[in-house]
């Protein structure tokens, strides 16, 4: 509804002037600021706000754990660049959100949580579920806020939405005092604020973003590193047309898989390591020279490499390895301007150079590598067959989430992406956990979106415990998600039955089965099937094909295909010769 107008009729005060319980204010303020999705776990305080958020026109969806409903609110914000909200009670509900919050802000991904706290009047006095809440909250947040007066929330949800989306995105968090949410506000003297426009754009200075050129025309080997910041910026079309007119080699960050699609003959990723290790200039669009890039250090990078960084965030420029040069501001934004001075001197580097070929025969190198693996007939099967089968039958346009140890990391490699924002994992927090909430999300999303798109999550048997009961929720709202559980009985590794069965003799299993075991054979897929979806257990590569197809094939009902593996299977090695005892 538009800003000063309320979604549904409130209560009369005498005069015929309407007035509105605090529930109805917060809901219709959210509505007015775009939010479109409410996830959360209802109680006192805020059952109430859940039942006006609907009736706002806010879709509100209910979860098994609050900790998944702020990861599924999260990845809203990066799917929609408009926060979701996380609705959750006081105290230890508010508690179970901190993994969240902590996770959208490190990933940089828009947030709205929103907790109920106790009665004012009963602050100090060991009131139910009190917790200093908003002080809390504030080392994962950009804005920790509780407004001071019933007539100030919309303001307040204003700011807080405005805040997750400018400059780096991020969660924000708002505390709602449990006497706010059923007391009654006259509406005339409600300070009611519009909705926030969309992020400003900011270009870079356009001296740095000549000297960037420069640097890149001078490259004798040049790297584009593609982040997950050009995805949440929308900016595929510029850079796909920045690869196609410079011919630079790309190498994406997990999730930015797709901003470039994984088949363009650009994509580097199966030579990352020599790309990272060998290249003379780096162009960081929207990447963080964090764990995940190894820091940009040597033994990882060159000691004398160039970055060239762009990113939103000027507090991030000089990150472990200052700039050759620095452009600030909006990826697309500044992806456009590199275009437009490629334009005035045109760049094209070599596809016959001396350093792309060194980078196709060892892409050639690695691919012939996983593909011996994924073509091996033995069973149990490993993880690079599973992958292998998976990869020949899901659809191109799918969104692909993922956790876990190797089965992300080995996914990633195996799975390819065509389209961006399609790849959700654990991110630079590194947080398991996330899966189902993700999926969830993803599947709401493409819901009222593109309803063709499946949501395909592929989780390992450790990661999927996390928030297994979320299956109860996919099946509740039959959001048609299919699960698949890559089950090595453990936790990077694990035991076979036999040899759990053995390791029991040996005594009381908390001290003989090892700390990274787990239930041998455990019937996941039951879960999915005591709900009302669709459960399947495989061992062979033919079983494994027959229920993809038969999950694809179902448009309607959430499926689950528990796939067991080799238990001890593991990633390929990893060749790093140049890491020497000597250079370490």
């Amino acid at each position: 509804p538009p800003a000063g107008t309320a979604a549904h009729g409130g209560g009369r005060l005498s005069g015929g002037m309407e007035e509105l319980s605090g529930a109805q204010l917060i809901a219709e303020a959210l509505r007015a600021q775009n939010v479109e999705y409410m996830f959360g776990v209802v109680g006192i305080p805020i059952t109430e706000v859940a039942v006006a958020a609907q009736a706002a026109g806010i879709k509100y969806i209910g979860m098994r754990n609050e900790q998944a409903a702020c990861y599924a609110a999260s990845a809203i914000g990066y799917l929609t660049g408009r926060p979701g909200v996380c609705l959750v009670v006081s105290g230890p509900g508010f508690l179970h959100t901190l993994g969240g919050m902590a996770n959208a802000t490190v990933n940089c991904w828009p947030l709205i949580v929103i907790g109920g706290s106790s009665d004012r009047n009963q602050e100090t006095m060991g009131a139910f579920q009190e917790f200093p809440q908003v002080e809390a909250a504030r080392l994962y947040n950009k804005l920790s806020v509780r407004p001071s007066s019933l007539e100030v929330i919309p303001a307040v949800i204003e700011k807080a939405v405005r805040t997750s989306i400018y400059g780096r995105p991020g969660s924000c968090y708002i505390d709602i005092p449990g006497d706010f949410v059923n007391l009654q506000v006259n509406k005339s003297s409600v300070k009611y604020v519009e909705c926030c426009p969309p992020p400003p754009i900011s270009t870079a200075e356009h001296s740095a973003v000549s000297e960037a050129a420069s640097i890149i025309a001078h490259a004798k080997q040049p790297l584009l590193i593609i982040g997950k910041g050009a995805s949440y910026s929308r900016a595929e079309n510029n850079i796909r047309k920045f690869v196609d007119l410079s011919g630079l080699p790309f190498l994406p960050t997990p999730m930015a898989k797709g901003v470039v699609p994984d088949n363009h003959p650009n994509c580097v990723a199966a030579a990352r390591s020599m790309a990272l290790l060998h290249a003379d200039v780096i162009i960081l669009l929207g990447a963080r020279l964090n764990w995940i890039l190894h820091f940009g250090l040597p033994p990882r990078f060159r000691q004398d490499v160039k970055v060239i960084q762009i990113d939103i965030c000027a507090e991030e420029m000089g990150n472990n390895v200052r700039p050759a040069a620095m452009l600030l501001g909006d990826i697309n934004a500044i992806t456009k301007q590199l275009l437009e001075e490629f334009s005035k001197r045109p760049l094209k580097y070599p596809s016959n150079s001396e350093w792309w070929k060194r980078l196709r025969e060892k892409m050639l190198n690695n691919e012939e590598r996983s593909k011996d693996l994924a073509l091996q007939k033995s069973l149990p099967m490993n993880y690079y067959t599973v992958f292998h089968h998976i990869r020949e039958l899901i659809p191109k346009d799918c969104i692909l989430v993922s956790e876990g140890a190797n089965t992300m990391d080995i996914g990633r490699t195996m799975l390819p992406n065509y389209h961006p924002r399609q790849r959700l994992d654990a991110g630079t927090f590194g947080t398991m956990g996330v899966g189902l909430g993700f999926a969830i999300a993803a599947a709401l999303v493409a819901k009222d979106r593109t309803p063709e798109k499946r949501v395909i999550c592929i989780e390992g048997d450790s990661a999927f415990g996390f928030s297994g009961m979320e299956v109860e929720t996919i099946c509740r709202y039959n959001l048609p998600i299919l699960i698949i559980v890559v089950n090595n009985n453990g936790i990077y590794t694990g035991l076979d039955a036999g040899s759990w069965k053995e390791m029991l003799q040996y005594g009381d299993p908390v001290t003989s089965v090892p700390p990274v075991s787990l239930l041998p054979n455990a019937r996941y897929e039951e879960i999915m099937s005591a709900f009302g979806g669709k459960g399947y257990f495989v061992n062979t590569p033919e079983e494994l094909q027959n229920a993809v197809k038969a999950s694809l094939a179902d448009k309607r009902a959430p499926s689950l295909i528990n796939v067991m593996i080799d238990p001890q299977s593991e990633r390929k090695k990893q060749e790093f010769p140049w890491l020497t005892r000597s250079n370490l």
